[in-house]
């Protein structure tokens, strides 16, 4: 009974009663006893092709489960209609925001964006930057984690647009980049803890092997020194922006604070912040009644953390529009057959503070 029901399937399949594969345009054009390029035409919706003769071919399309070979298209047309971006860490509220703006900008003229998350590996980031580039991606983002960016090379000796956000590599070569002013950010948080009577102010800082931990820390001693407050290395612990090296850093200042002593910390990312705060709160202490607390970028819509962060904040959604319309610049400038010199440009956007309930005024 099985033997049989299998020879009859078979025998079905043959008759084209069972269709699993998709068919070309050119079996299609066959069925129809028309030319390849009129079920062309009828299927890119181009002139010259009678209306029935049109929906003859769309119907026969959908029966014989045609799809567009967009390997063959993209090999014609030198263009896949893809972006590529690749980002440290995509559970961070910044860079899904910053995605979502880029999206908004481009996707309305045809193109799609494939997203990798390198987890702040270098090794990672190599490897989903040669795959991006096998894949043909017409334009790449990059939040590099490597400094020396020698993959990105690669993109960028090929002519193909590359625009850095949040952290910038060093390169002999122009680039363009959408970042906030990290350096001023870090004045920004400590003038505010300043005004409200802190002189002892430890920091969190991430990576400074990256241009965004770099300049974050540089424009908190700067911000000190102008004070006339002395820098206290003692003050400042190294993470590399996830959640446990934040909690980690926060202890460690914890346990030294009889001897290093602070009434303010500065956390310099989300994901930080909140590690520091757990650590916070495990030590029995409170925000901001023993300690005040500014972080950076951190996010929190549906009002969960208590009491409410004072937090320096990116415009995401502004770095991802104009990284999107930076974007469209280029490939429209390949498009039209225009040579176009790559200079050093980095578009710097403002940072602001979203004032919380985390810091107190020192008595």
């Amino acid at each position: 009974m099985i033997a049989n029901d299998c020879r009859n399937f078979i025998e079905e399949i043959h008759k084209g009663k069972h269709m699993t594969r998709t068919s070309t345009l050119k079996e299609i054009a066959q069925k129809l006893n028309v030319s390849v390029s009129t079920v062309s035409r009828a299927v890119n919706n181009k002139e010259y092709v009678k209306e029935e003769t049109r929906e003859r071919v769309l119907k026969a399309l959908e029966e014989y489960n045609y799809v567009p070979n967009e390997v063959a298209r993209s090999l014609k047309k030198q263009s896949t209609r893809t972006i590529g971006v690749v980002v440290p860490d995509i559970c961070e509220t910044l860079f899904g925001t910053i995605i979502k703006g880029i999206d908004q900008v481009v996707s309305p003229h045809g193109y799609s964006i494939i997203v990798a998350d390198t987890n702040e590996s270098r090794k990672n980031e190599q490897k989903y930057l040669e795959l991006l580039y096998q894949k043909r991606i017409d334009a790449l983002v990059l939040a590099t984690v490597d400094l020396n960016g020698r993959k990105v090379l690669q993109y960028l000796n090929s002519k193909i647009p590359v625009v850095f956000i949040d952290n910038i590599p060093k390169l002999k070569v122009p680039i363009e980049s959408v970042t906030i002013d990290n350096a001023k950010a870090s004045e920004v948080a400590v003038e505010y803890l300043v005004r409200h009577g802190h002189h002892r102010i430890a920091a969190i800082v991430g990576s400074i092997q990256e241009t965004t931990g770099y300049e974050r820390v540089a424009g908190y001693k700067r911000a000190l020194i102008s004070h006339g407050i002395t820098v206290d290395d003692n003050l400042i612990r190294y993470g590399n922006y996830k959640e446990n090296e934040g909690y980690l850093c926060m202890r460690e200042l914890l346990d030294n604070r009889y001897q290093t002593s602070f009434t303010s910390v500065y956390i310099m990312s989300e994901m930080m912040t909140f590690g520091a705060i757990k650590a916070i709160r495990q030590y029995g202490l409170r925000i901001p009644e023993d300690l005040s607390v500014v972080g950076f970028d951190v996010h929190d819509k549906a009002g969960l953390v208590h009491p409410s962060i004072t937090s320096i904040r990116q415009p995401e959604a502004m770095i991802g529009t104009r990284t999107g319309e930076l974007l469209l610049e280029r490939l429209a400038h390949m498009e039209s057959g225009q040579t176009c010199e790559r200079e050093n440009e980095r578009f710097l956007v403002e940072p602001y503070l979203e004032i919380g309930q985390s810091v107190w005024d020192v008595i």
